[in-house]
C-alpha cells in the first residue's frame, strides 16, 4: 500500500484538474467552461508535463479574446513567456480548423442565400488579423463559390489593390460576379475614401465585361460594414 502512496506523489500536481476539466467539457460541452479554460484544454497536447492555466490566462491578457489569441502572429505569440512552437503550432491549427469550417458552410449553398454564414466566415478569417488584406470571393451565373483567394496583404492601414488585376483574375476563373472583402486592423469597419474610391474603380472596369461587384464588405473586431447596404455600389 505503501508502494502505491509514494507512486502518486509522482504525479504532476496539475494532472487532477486536467481530469476534472476534461471531466466538465464532456458532460457539459464549451458553455460551462470560461474562455480561459477552453484554452487550457486546447494546450494540454502541446504542454502535456505543464499546467496550462497560467499560460491560457496569459495569452487572454496579452491579447484579449479567444479570437484574437488564435489570430495573433506567430512572432507576437512567441513573445509571451511560455509559448514555444508547440504552443504556436496547436493556435495556428485550431485558426486554421475553425476557418475551414466556417469555408466549408458557404461553400455548400449559394453565397447571397446564406449571407450571414458567409460574414461568419469573414469575420473568422480576417477580422483580427494584424495587418490589412484583401480578399476576393468569386461566384458562376448561380451565385455559387468558385473561389476564394487573398489577393494582397499589405498594411496596418492599406492594402494596395489593382482594378485590372481584380477583373483578370475573375475572367480566368469565368467568374459572373465577385464579393470584395478587406479587413481593418484598427477594429472600426467603417469605408474610408480610399476604399471608396478603390472599389468604384473595380465595378468601372468589371461592368463593361459582364462582371458583378455584389458586395465590398469591410470586417473588423468592432463589426463589418456593407457597401451596398451603405449604397456605396
Amino acid at each position: 500500500m505503501a508502494g502505491l502512496e509514494d507512486a502518486g506523489t509522482d504525479l504532476p500536481h496539475f494532472h487532477g484538474h486536467r481530469e476534472r476539466l476534461r471531466a466538465r467539457f464532456r458532460d457539459g460541452g464549451a458553455a460551462v467552461l470560461a474562455d480561459y479554460e477552453l484554452l487550457e484544454l486546447a494546450l494540454f497536447r502541446a504542454l502535456p508535463r505543464r499546467d496550462t492555466k497560467p499560460l491560457a490566462k496569459a495569452l487572454l491578457k496579452r491579447f484579449g479574446t479567444l479570437a484574437e489569441v488564435l489570430a495573433a502572429s506567430p512572432q507576437r505569440l512567441r513573445e509571451v513567456d511560455g509559448v514555444g512552437e508547440g504552443v504556436v503550432l496547436e493556435l495556428k491549427l485550431m485558426k486554421a480548423i475553425s476557418e475551414r469550417m466556417a469555408r466549408e458552410t458557404v461553400r455548400k449553398r449559394t453565397v447571397l442565400s446564406s449571407w450571414s454564414a458567409l460574414l461568419d466566415y469573414c469575420r473568422t478569417a480576417m477580422a483580427y488579423e494584424e495587418r490589412e488584406q484583401f480578399r476576393i470571393l468569386f461566384l458562376d451565373k448561380k451565385n455559387a463559390l468558385i473561389a476564394d483567394e487573398v489577393q494582397q496583404t499589405g498594411t496596418v492601414d492599406h492594402t494596395p489593390v489593382y482594378p485590372r488585376e481584380v477583373v483578370r483574375r475573375a475572367l480566368e476563373l469565368s467568374a459572373s460576379a465577385v464579393i470584395l472583402v478587406h479587413n481593418h486592423p484598427s477594429g472600426d469597419p467603417t469605408p474610408s475614401r480610399a476604399d471608396i474610391q478603390m472599389t468604384q474603380s473595380i465595378v468601372d472596369v468589371a461592368k463593361p465585361l459582364g462582371i458583378v461587384v455584389h458586395d465590398h464588405l469591410v470586417v473588423g473586431r468592432d463589426g463589418h460594414a456593407s457597401f451596398r447596404g451603405l449604397g456605396l455600389i
